[in-house]
């Protein structure tokens, strides 16, 4: 997981998208640890609390652009994924990342769904 972790650092995928992925796929699991450590991460990369807390509402505002909706879209859809991700969702992302990016992008997705749950099994304590 960790070298997972660091190859996704070399990516094209920005710190903001990194965050905003991380912080809602976290919320979304429950992942107390996680939201903690993310949100604080998102802070001190210049993150400010308003888009941090209106993310439980993100299509209810115009605070995101349209790369961070599609994203956090694609982040609800795979984190919650029944059978597939909807064509609307993925066509769209892909229309705007590409190929390339998209799949750096779900990876992250992946990446963090599986910390969530590394998180919520050991009941890893907040520090």
């Amino acid at each position: 997981m960790l070298g997972l972790e660091g190859y996704l650092h070399t990516t094209q995928v920005g710190k903001t998208l990194r965050h905003l992925i991380k912080i809602k796929a976290s919320m979304i699991n429950g992942c107390a640890y996680c939201v903690n450590m993310h949100t604080r991460e998102a802070r001190k990369d210049g993150e400010t609390e308003q888009r941090i807390y209106l993310l439980s509402a993100w299509r209810e505002t115009s605070l995101y652009t349209e790369e961070e909706r599609a994203v956090l879209a694609l982040t609800e859809e795979v984190t919650l994924i029944q059978n597939q991700v909807s064509n609307e969702t993925y066509q769209n992302a892909e229309r705007l990342f590409g190929p390339n990016l998209l799949a750096q992008l779900i990876m992250v997705i992946v990446t963090i769904n599986a910390w969530n749950r590394i998180a919520i099994a050991t009941e890893l304590p907040l520090d």
